[in-house]
């Protein structure tokens, strides 16, 4: 395609994403290095016939007009981002020169909030991504060798988490584990113990809200998979089978090298998905047990006092950055194999 085709082709893509994307990032990175301004504070005299006394409020309207004369707060500079909200430097500091024991220094560093978040954001990720790529494409294999005649029904029922809601979803799986829901209560009866309780248990609530991540995303890498698989060369297989390959050496030397490239692109989008999980922790009610980088943003913007616009800002920014970090890998290796090919 020459490149005067390929520009114009691209253009209403290319602003479309300025202005959707890259333009909110940029106004997001100046909001993050500005903070709320100080409430603005006055004495209030009160005198009764038992006498005066003196309380201090605050001053509403002198507030509104600093707010008003500079919207973005105060300038802050990278002060947000080393608070002890964020990446905590001092505490950090004084954790280390004051801890006798590493351990005891990991503990307290990961109580910090948006270390804690983070743990909880990379372990979801961790767990939640490589089992969604193996399942989907282990369902994908299985239905493309049923039979046609049922095989619509069965993409159907599969499909089905992914037509579900996010937080319907999780909302339902939330009631299921209740002491009174179907899981919960199956499961106490199993134990015989009627106090038994999924949500009361940091790790449990991990657990579920992990496999939670599976069920749901699960049925994106399918239908990705399952397309992927109807382009593979039916030649190749029939001369494997031939050759007496197996049905693991068939998918492990030729479907697989095949969809190699779909594999990539899924596990990217399943990443980045997964990074921002927030949802099932709504869901679940889950906020003391597991808190995610997302979670974070939402809770510094329904703050009930302040709204820390300049904090969740800051979190947000991160939050790509640590997604650029996690997907720069996978970018740079495909990079090369493109540039092998070439």
């Amino acid at each position: 395609m020459p490149n005067k085709t390929f520009f114009w082709f691209f253009l209403p893509t290319g602003l479309a994403m300025i202005l959707f994307i890259g333009l909110p990032i940029i106004s997001t990175g100046i909001q993050s290095f500005y903070a709320q301004h100080d409430q603005v504070v006055k004495e209030v005299k009160k005198c009764d016939p038992f006498g005066c006394t003196v309380s201090i409020v605050v001053d509403n309207e002198e507030t509104t007009k600093i707010r008003d004369a500079k919207p973005l707060g105060k300038f802050n500079g990278f002060g947000t981002y080393t608070d002890r909200n964020h990446l905590a430097v001092d505490e950090i500091k004084k954790f280390w020169n004051e801890t006798e024991s590493f351990g005891a220094f990991v503990d307290q560093v990961t109580n910090l909030p948006f270390y804690k978040a983070l743990i909880f954001t990379l372990t979801y990720c961790l767990f939640v991504t490589p089992n969604v790529l193996l399942l989907g494409f282990i369902i994908a294999l299985s239905l493309n060798a049923v039979a046609r005649k049922i095989r619509g029904p069965l993409i159907f029922g599969t499909i089905l988490p992914m037509i579900v809601t996010p937080l319907v979803g999780s909302l339902v799986l939330f009631w299921m584990i209740d002491s009174q829901g179907i899981i919960g209560a199956n499961i106490q009866n199993l134990m015989n113990d009627p106090y038994l309780s999924l949500k009361s248990s940091k790790t449990l609530t991990w657990i579920t809200i992990i496999i939670y991540g599976i069920w749901h995303h699960s049925p994106f890498a399918f239908v990705v998979f399952y397309a992927a698989l109807q382009t593979v060369p039916q030649e190749p297989i029939e001369a494997a089978i031939i050759d007496g390959a197996s049905r693991l050496q068939r998918i492990k030397h030729i479907v697989l090298p095949h969809i190699y490239p779909v594999v990539t692109f899924v596990a990217l989008i399943s990443l980045m998905d997964n990074f921002r999980v927030f949802e099932p922790i709504i869901g679940f009610s889950a906020e003391g047990s597991a808190q995610s980088l997302s979670w974070l943003i939402y809770d510094n913007l329904v703050n009930e006092e302040v709204i820390l616009f300049g904090s969740a800002a800051a979190t947000s920014m991160m939050t790509i950055i640590g997604i650029a970090i996690l997907l720069a890998p996978v970018l740079i290796r495909t990079w090369k194999e493109f540039k092998t090919a070439r």
